[in-house]
């Protein structure tokens, strides 16, 4: 019976899994079968199962799974395994690295009379496949979302609120920059920040709708340009939406490739060591590897002014 049941788990976990036979799982699963992560808390149910399958099997269409082990017990089946893929298409708002993961776990079944899954519970989740790449939730991204809690009237501030509070702080400009393949790319941020000098972390916040956003996953390294006074009209280049931004400015390569833009009032290449996802933007964590200073004055920006050294004035 015991191999019997090791078999039938196999071969639908296999079918399901690698080959996106999702129909395999109907003779496996009991009705009102249900799977909980642990990671998240998150219940979903034998159609959810299928969306999940079918949402890692879209961005890792090389998926390879190997069951190691299944223990029969009273009643319940532990499953272990480990699966393998490369990452070539978007998963859960994470474009295309092209690097390969593999990710190990372990899946506790309770049967039902018959011996079909009643319920699951998992130590694993789509994150997990994310953070094997270096990219981590600041909150579950992978668990479906959940109810937002009534608040009472006046408990938060209003997102207009918010906005004018941002405005407030002054801030440099920088230009962020990657290559993808050999074409330069780049967009303008303000939210960099030096996180410590003994090793040199520092970290970029870029919105995940600028163009530059996918590019940045697959490469390795990334350029931050901290804006002279004197390069508003390069502020307004990377700002738009122009498909060839780097025609319009003098940039040279950093010894590992990102491009650093000639004028500026100081420019660095660092490697990215880890990608935190935060809702609308991804927080990239890097490690300072090469950094130039010119000592001009640097861009101040304050509620949509520029600082140009005498007043602020607009853009």
């Amino acid at each position: 019976m015991q191999q019997t049941l090791e078999s039938l788990i196999t071969s639908a976990w296999l079918a399901a899994w690698d080959q996106g036979d999702l129909g395999a799982l109907d003779a496996l699963m009991a009705e009102g079968y249900t799977r909980t992560s642990k990671a998240t808390g998150a219940t979903i149910d034998l159609a959810g199962l299928k969306a999940e399958i079918a949402a890692v099997r879209e961005a890792f269409p090389d998926l390879c799974t190997t069951v190691d082990d299944v223990v029969e017990g009273e009643g319940t089946v532990a499953v272990f395994w480990t699966s393998t893929g490369t990452h070539t298409r978007e998963y859960l708002g994470v474009p295309a690295t092209g690097l390969t993961v593999q990710t190990r776990g372990s899946n506790i079944l309770v049967l039902d009379a018959h011996g079909r899954v009643l319920r699951e519970t998992v130590t694993w989740d789509g994150s997990e496949l994310l953070a094997g790449l270096g990219i981590r939730p600041l909150r579950g991204i992978a668990a479906p979302p959940a109810p937002e809690p009534e608040e009472e009237e006046g408990t938060g501030p209003s997102l207009d609120v918010m906005k004018a509070f941002n405005r407030q702080f002054v801030t440099g400009v920088t230009v962020v920059t990657t290559k993808e393949g050999d074409t330069p790319k780049g967009l303008a941020a303000n939210a960099y920040c030096s996180i410590s000098l003994e090793p040199p972390l520092v970290l970029v916040c870029v919105q995940k709708t600028s163009s530059t956003y996918p590019a940045l996953f697959s490469s390795s390294h990334l350029g931050i340009n901290i804006l002279g006074a004197d390069q508003r009209s390069t502020v307004g280049v990377f700002a738009s939406k122009s498909p060839d931004k780097f025609a319009e400015v003098d940039w040279h390569d950093g010894p590992h490739g990102s491009p650093l833009i000639d004028g500026s009032a100081a420019s660095i290449e660092a490697e990215i060591q880890e990608r935190f996802q935060a809702k609308t933007h991804t927080v990239f964590i890097c490690r300072v590897r090469h950094a130039e200073v010119d000592g001009a004055a640097p861009m101040v920006y304050k509620a949509g002014h520029f600082f140009d050294g005498g007043q602020l004035v607009e853009l």
